[in-house]
């Protein structure tokens, strides 16, 4: 993979707590929930290589959910889609692409007509 995301727990909240580093954004996840998992709330994480995500979620024992797409959860039920950058309907500025060493990656036929069709279409 060419992006890096960093998983970290701090030691005094190591089991109730994780900051994921994605460069120009972060999450932060933590244990408290009081209602159960659901099959529909998520987020999703966009990512250059998702063949490479789907082998280190399996070196790292991690099952992915049923269907069509490459769905886990972590340790705390939050369900986490894994999107690849080509598919997803918006488009970083040319210089944080470069900042990120990811200045070689473009979009899909379909995501090119979605962003011509919000006038956001890359240059």
């Amino acid at each position: 993979m060419h992006s890096t995301v960093d998983y970290s727990t701090s030691n005094s909240a190591a089991s109730t707590s994780a900051f994921i580093d994605l460069g120009d954004q972060f999450l932060a996840l933590q244990k408290g929930r009081t209602q159960p998992p659901d099959d529909g709330r998520h987020f999703g994480l966009v990512v250059d290589d998702k063949d490479a995500v789907r082998k280190a979620l399996t070196d790292a024992g991690i099952k992915p959910l049923p269907g069509p797409f490459l769905d886990f959860l972590d340790p705390w039920g939050n369900r986490i889609e894994i999107v690849s950058y080509e598919n997803v309907q918006f488009t970083k500025a040319p210089n944080v692409l470069r900042g990120m060493g990811l200045a070689h990656l473009s979009k899909n036929e379909q995501a090119i007509k979605e962003l011509t069709a919000k006038d956001m279409a890359p240059s």
